[in-house]
């Protein structure tokens, strides 16, 4: 089993197949439940001599392994608990991994044994069907555990923006002290503090600009943390 560094939540790889490209490894993930009965079906049809359904199958399979393998391989931008939770879920006791593995292998088989009209893929399709409910429950806690790593990327990010913005807005806070007591110094220079005051006054605007977006984002911060 390939040993995960760190999932990324998305992913964009200039080698990146066109079925994978612009997908978040949650999608990724949840998406492989849907292959994996679409494999059974069309492997089903196909030993039934649908040649059609296993070429399609085939394709199907294809496209399951590269998503499993982009999984498996896009872990190189998490933080190491996340990477730790994904290799867990794959690689651990209670691994997924090993279930994916051999679901691949047993497709692989029954379309193989089906191409070549061997009589033992009739057996081997009705063990492939067995299998079902084994690999949508490995599949869905694959799915899960990707969901929980978005998620706290998600609140890390929203906690570290929700920071910026706190210091954001007390330098604005700073700056507004600087600029009222430069408005008192310009008006007591009076005729010689005219230029300051046209600085000080620029400086106003600024903070104030520094004010209305700091407040923006922190109310967009706390919407994306309620809906998140």
């Amino acid at each position: 089993m390939t040993t995960l560094a760190a999932p990324n939540t998305a992913v964009q790889r200039t080698d990146t197949p066109a079925h994978i490209a612009g997908l978040s490894l949650v999608n990724l993930a949840a998406r492989q439940r849907m292959l994996s009965q679409r494999m059974i079906l069309q492997t089903v049809l196909a030993a039934q001599g649908d040649g059609v359904r296993l070429q399609a199958a085939q394709r199907s399979l294809q496209i399951f392994t590269e998503s499993q393998r982009h999984l498996l391989d896009a872990g190189a931008h998490l933080e190491p608990a996340s990477a730790r939770q994904i290799n867990d879920t794959y690689q651990g006791p209670r691994g997924v991994g090993p279930v994916v593995q051999d679901f691949m292998q047993l497709v692989r088989s029954a379309l193989d044994q089906i191409g070549a009209a061997n009589p033992r893929a009739g057996a081997t399709t009705a063990e492939l069907v067995g299998h079902t409910d084994r690999i949508l429950e490995a599949l869905n806690t694959a799915t899960t555990a990707f969901d929980e790593v978005a998620k706290a990327r998600s609140d890390a990010m929203m906690k570290e923006l929700a920071g910026i913005v706190d210091d954001i807005q007390s330098v604005a806070k700073e700056a507004k002290v600087v600029s009222f007591n430069a408005q008192v110094i310009a008006a007591r220079a009076g005729q010689h503090g005219r230029e300051f005051a046209v600085v000080a006054n620029v400086l106003s605007d600024i903070t104030g600009e520094i004010d209305r977006l700091t407040r923006k984002a922190a109310v967009l911060a706390e919407r994306s943390r309620s809906n998140g």
